[in-house]
């Protein structure tokens, strides 16, 4: 192997017998440099998706919303699959999962594929657009989604459901707060006395939501004693390892048990009020919340008390509660009826 020979120069040599190599001006504009060659080198999938789940660290909400949705993303493409090589059938085929849900859910998840694919088209992993062929779906606005109170308390009292369920439902209708919130409780977080538990709300920001008598009175059967650990907890333990594996704060130590999910927890209620809803659709978590705050509108609750409940930031967002629906027409349409056979007194 052969070594360039160095340019022509003088060899000085100091006082202290140390050695120095010098170059004349005119030796040096004779000298080129040329950069070393450096490879472009791929980016995976899954460390793409890394990179911009770090970005959310301080808003679990969203994190998670995005984190379900690339993890499918991840499940049809391939972990090791460079970002370059998405295409509009990966895309396509990653939203077949939401294809038949509602247009709220297939706009949520493709809001989170389109901020994905614009953080990598900034960092220069990308440079076309695999979700071009996808478009938003109208959503149809129900003027009215609060869930009549009878309908809800049948439904709250139907022992056929489990009891964490009635748990969960009746919690949600009294805090009117978040499913996320609800169901993102450790034990730790309730405050049994004032019945009161300390939620995480959007943007990772504390709060007190609060219950009333029947939540009371079933919490302490939920619990079952434990000290620690989720309120909520799926029905299956939790796998020890995988990618599927929860972190440790999300696993019961008591029972190995993992926290149960917002789309399984949305699901389990669907199909139970199916059975209570005349037009056999079923309901929706949110839809407690939404009949929680609608149901004290018509009790006479005023905005400012509904945003302290609701914990909305902006009294502007609470006129569709404030504005009374449907169980009000029908109770003020009774109520004016004068050919009623029922005896008036």
């Amino acid at each position: 192997m052969t070594h360039p020979s160095p340019p022509a120069g003088r060899l000085r040599r100091g006082e202290d017998d140390s050695a120095t190599f010098c170059v004349t001006p005119e030796e040096v504009a004779e000298v080129s440099v040329i950069p070393l060659p450096t490879a472009h080198r791929p980016v995976a999938l899954v460390v793409a998706v890394d990179t911009f789940l770090d970005r959310f660290r301080d808003d679990p909400a969203t994190r998670a919303t995005y984190t379900e949705t690339l993890r499918r993303l991840r499940e049809t493409a391939g972990d090791q699959l460079p970002v370059a090589a998405l295409t509009p059938e990966i895309y396509e085929q990653t939203m077949t999962r939401w294809a038949e849900r509602a247009a709220n859910t297939w706009n949520k998840h493709l809001s989170a594929l389109t901020s994905f694919t614009a953080y990598c088209r900034r960092q220069d992993w990308l440079t076309t657009d695999p979700g071009r062929r996808l478009e938003r779906r109208k959503v149809t606005r129900t003027r009215d989604k609060a869930i009549p109170r009878s309908r809800l308390e049948r439904l709250f009292t139907d022992d056929r459901n489990p009891l964490r369920e009635r748990v969960l439902w009746r919690t949600l209708y009294e805090t009117c707060a978040r499913a996320e919130e609800i169901l993102g409780l450790d034990v730790p977080d309730l405050d049994m006395e004032f019945r009161r538990a300390r939620v995480i709300e959007k943007g990772g920001d504390r709060a007190y939501v609060h219950w009333e008598t029947p939540t009371a009175r079933l919490l302490p059967r939920l619990l079952a004693g434990r000290t620690t650990g989720p309120v909520f907890l799926a029905d299956r333990r939790a796998p020890a390892a995988g990618r599927r594996a929860p972190a440790l704060g999300d696993i019961c130590p008591a029972t190995g048990r993992g926290r149960l999910s917002y789309p399984r927890a949305e699901y389990l209620f669907k199909q139970a009020s199916k059975l209570h809803d005349p037009h056999g659709a079923g309901y929706t978590l949110h839809q407690l919340r939404h009949s929680g705050l609608t149901h004290l509108a018509a009790k006479g609750r005023s905005a400012a008390e509904l945003q302290a409940k609701s914990r909305h930031r902006h009294l502007a967002t609470l006129g569709i509660y404030v504005r009374l629906g449907e169980e009000t027409s029908a109770r003020i349409t009774a109520e004016n009826d004068e050919h009623h056979r029922r005896h008036r007194r």
